[in-house]
């Protein structure tokens, strides 16, 4: 399998790149969910301080994400799809890259917030914080939260498309990404 992609193909790095963001996002969203519902008092700091940091991961992950796309050819969709469907995987492609994006900078944002700011990556190296007025610690919080499930429906959205191109259309648009 090459590496780069062809007009017809993705390339080995760009799934990589697609299925390690996919992983990293859905453990985002889980995490994000069940910690601000379930995780126990205690380990609440802990469980917010690794959240942010896969959280600053994602960030640089998806920046070099985006400098392999613009290198490589996007392959094309399959002949004969209609108009709207162009449109729709591009402004679908897009705006899951803005709410990736959109919610991961808030929650950036949202971590300098804290009463002890979130700014350890992994223990390695501290991430300067973007905004450290703890009064706007709501409002970022119920932005990130939002961003996150406008992401989720998105992402929800997406997977149903590949599937309906593989079950209904037939054709090899999820094969591609596999």
């Amino acid at each position: 399998m090459a590496i780069r992609n062809t007009t017809t193909r993705w390339g080995a790095a760009a799934r990589f790149f697609h299925w390690a963001g996919a992983i990293a996002i859905l453990y985002l969203l889980v995490h994000g969910y069940w910690m601000t519902h379930f995780a126990p008092r205690p380990e609440r700091l802990a469980s917010y301080a690794t959240h942010a940091s896969v959280g600053y991961a994602l960030i640089a992950f998806m920046l070099a994400r985006l400098l392999w796309r613009a290198a490589n050819p996007v392959p094309a969709l399959p002949a004969g799809s209609p108009g709207w469907e162009r449109i729709a995987a591009l402004a679908g492609h897009w705006g899951l890259y803005l709410l990736t994006f959109a919610a991961a900078l808030t929650g950036w944002a949202l971590a300098g917030t804290f009463r002890t700011p979130l700014r350890s990556f992994f223990g390695l190296f501290d991430v300067p914080a973007l905004v450290s007025n703890t009064g706007l610690h709501k409002l970022l919080e119920e932005t990130h939260e939002a961003l996150a499930w406008a992401l989720a429906a998105l992402a929800l959205v997406h997977v149903a498309s590949a599937l309906w191109h593989w079950r209904w259309r037939k054709d090899d648009v999820l094969q591609r990404m596999l």
